[in-house]
């Protein structure tokens, strides 16, 4: 996140482009192409965000976001209530009281528990959703970065959460989103 930039922004930015990739899916049946994660569909991707989040917000913080149709049924409506609750919740005043209790990161303002977990997830499956889908690709060079600087210093805890694929060899001299796409175990130079 840029230093000027609030949790609600960077969502804004990084949720819109997410909602811009789904909402130009062609047709249905680009749903079921294979994603770069091994096992995943496009429409997989979509189902990873929309599902793992509200958990860790209920758990964490009692925060209930909308639920949409299914994923399975229809899932640019999913991912459109869905983003359209985290960016409510995010441009509420309130919420920067509320905290996020966890066992395995403590006590977080939940702005910037959306931020550090939620929001860095969609951007990292951004990639994923374009890939599958055939659409524009790049990432923010910047982001990429400054988010592979910060990960890769904990590239052993990260790799033993299961979270992320074995680490894809690339040149030193690779661009930004290739190091950080490699680094979480994606192959850029794989074919659509």
């Amino acid at each position: 996140m840029d230093a000027d930039q609030t949790p609600a922004d960077e969502y804004r930015e990084i949720g819109g482009r997410f909602t811009r990739l789904v909402e130009g899916v062609p047709d249905a049946a680009t749903w079921d192409r294979p994603a770069p994660v091994d096992g995943w569909t496009a429409r997989d991707v979509v189902r990873h965000l929309v599902e793992w989040f509200p958990g860790f917000l209920r758990a964490g913080a009692g925060v209930e976001l909308p639920a949409g149709p299914s994923v399975d049924d229809d899932p640019a409506a999913a991912w459109r209530t869905f983003s359209d609750g985290v960016q409510a919740l995010l441009d509420d005043p309130a919420s920067a009281d509320l905290v996020v209790r966890n066992p395995h990161i403590g006590d977080i303002p939940l702005p910037r528990a959306v931020s550090q977990f939620f929001t860095a997830d969609v951007f990292m499956h951004t990639w994923d959703l374009a890939r599958a889908t055939g659409q524009d690709e790049t990432l923010d060079p910047e982001r990429c970065a400054v988010m592979f600087a910060g990960m890769e210093p904990m590239d052993e805890m990260l790799r033993a959460s299961g979270q992320y694929g074995p680490r894809v060899p690339v040149p030193e001299d690779a661009d930004p989103q290739t190091k950080l796409l490699a680094f979480i175990g994606r192959d850029p130079s794989r074919g659509r």
